[in-house]
């Protein structure tokens, strides 16, 4: 990470926060943190018009002293805890009118000091990855995307600035989940079709327009009778953020505030419907995934879930590199960029990657492996480390294209970078593909 710090305090008060009066002038960041072992990263979108960042820390349960933490032009830090340490972190973006308001709040405990586990055993480590990461990852998705169904029902009663700010950082927060999720699109979400409910784009906004200027009733019966492209993540960040993130309330139609009440309501049941696929209260796919090999998985042996894991990584690590971030490059169309209207695209791809390396440390959040790299480290210590170079410097890559996407594209400068980045993305899946996936089979 750019920004190294050691043994920093991280933390905010939750209370504390919420009595704190800043300016909303600038768009709100939303934050995200990852905990491996003792090493805590933080991360967050950069903001169209930022001159800079602040991190605001203090630690849990006395969310007390509280530290304003000033980033500069910074968007990420990695810092060094002792184990037991827990805190909570927010993030604000300035500019010349002033201060946002707080992001998203985010708490963690350090648990580890060492993120390797030499001893784990690979059904440890596949189950643990079920649980610690796929199944975390799903119940978060769930978390946020009831609390932007409620953002979006406060819409319809008071359609203020502030409560479409919230709105739209509800979005930007169920946005994390989903994106780190994406390193393990198999089970329920595919044979479900959840995926491409929740997920479809481009969005066909002549469509999206049509159904607006209907005399239909956008119930959620109706709105989930219609294409998989109008409705999901993208139909509702069209209506949040406008076509080039510059909503403003005023401009909500009574027709935009009454499809968004639908189509949030619906994704927080597709996002429901996700976790409980997944949970051993539920469904229990979890339990299919973690006993692997054993009498009753649909998983015949361990070797087929380490590669469902392995090519799940794969998957993605070519959807940014050859579709998500190729497509609108190849043909300088804004079209087709994925989150176009938020101007979230970079944290999208950065997230996406973020996934392949919650999949392969086997972490998300506060929770903290075993992963395959515990797997990998004892057989192939020089192949561990390429991974997670390969990991970090995508990300890297990633996070050095300018903001926003959209314009980059079309940029001289942006373009080179944006191909800096296609280049690691590349090696990244070279790596997986001929290093990792034919040897993890054969790794005990």
């Amino acid at each position: 990470m750019k920004n190294k710090i050691k043994n920093l305090s991280l933390a905010v008060a939750l209370t504390a926060i919420s009595s704190v009066s800043l300016h909303a002038a600038p768009p709100i960041p939303a934050v995200t943190v990852t905990v491996e072992g003792n090493t805590v990263t933080a991360f967050w979108n950069p903001v169209i018009g930022a001159t800079g960042y602040n991190l605001y820390a203090a630690p849990t349960p006395s969310y007390s002293p509280i530290s304003k933490i000033p980033m500069g032009t910074e968007t990420d830090i990695s810092v060094t805890l002792a184990v037991g340490d827990a805190w909570a972190i927010a993030v604000t973006s300035e500019d010349a009118s002033g201060e946002s308001a707080y992001s998203n709040i985010e708490t963690f405990t350090v648990k580890s000091a060492d993120p390797a586990d030499a001893t784990a055993s690979r059904s440890a480590i596949i189950s643990g990855t079920a649980y610690n990461v796929i199944l975390a990852t799903y119940e978060e998705l769930a978390t946020r995307a009831s609390v932007l169904a409620n953002a979006a029902a406060a819409l319809q009663f008071d359609s203020s600035d502030s409560n479409l700010l919230t709105a739209q950082n509800a979005w930007r927060d169920a946005r994390n989940p989903w994106e780190q999720s994406e390193g393990f699109l198999f089970g329920p979400v595919d044979t479900q079709g959840l995926d491409p409910a929740l997920d479809s784009w481009p969005v066909n906004r002549t469509d999206l327009d049509a159904v607006l200027s209907s005399g239909n009733s956008l119930t959620v019966e109706f709105v989930s009778a219609l294409d998989d492209t109008l409705h999901g993540f993208h139909t509702i960040e069209y209506l949040l953020f406008g076509a080039a993130n510059d909503k403003t309330a005023s401009q909500l139609t009574s027709r935009e505030k009454e499809y968004l009440a639908a189509s949030t309501t619906l994704f927080k049941n597709h996002a429901e419907a996700l976790a409980n696929a997944w949970r051993s209260t539920g469904e229990n796919y979890v339990n299919n995934f973690a006993t692997a090999g054993q009498s009753g998985s649909s998983f015949v042996s361990e070797e087929a879930a380490l590669q469902e894991l392995v090519n799940g990584m794969i998957g993605i690590v070519d959807e940014v590199g050859n579709g998500k971030i190729a497509d609108p490059y190849s043909q300088t169309s804004t079209e087709l960029v994925e989150s176009q209207f938020s101007f979230n695209s970079l944290l999208d791809f950065e997230n996406n990657i973020r996934s392949v390396e919650n999949t392969y440390l086997g972490r998300y959040l506060q929770n903290d492996g075993p992963g395959l790299s515990d797997l990998v480290k004892r057989n192939d210590a020089a192949l561990d480390t390429e991974i997670r170079n390969g990991i970090s410097n995508s990300i890297d890559a990633i996070q050095a294209i300018p903001f926003p996407f959209r314009d980059a594209i079309s940029d001289t400068a942006g373009r080179a970078l944006i191909e800096a980045a296609q280049a690691e993305l590349s090696k990244l899946q070279t790596t997986l593909e001929t290093k990792l996936l034919p040897n993890v089979v054969n790794y005990q």
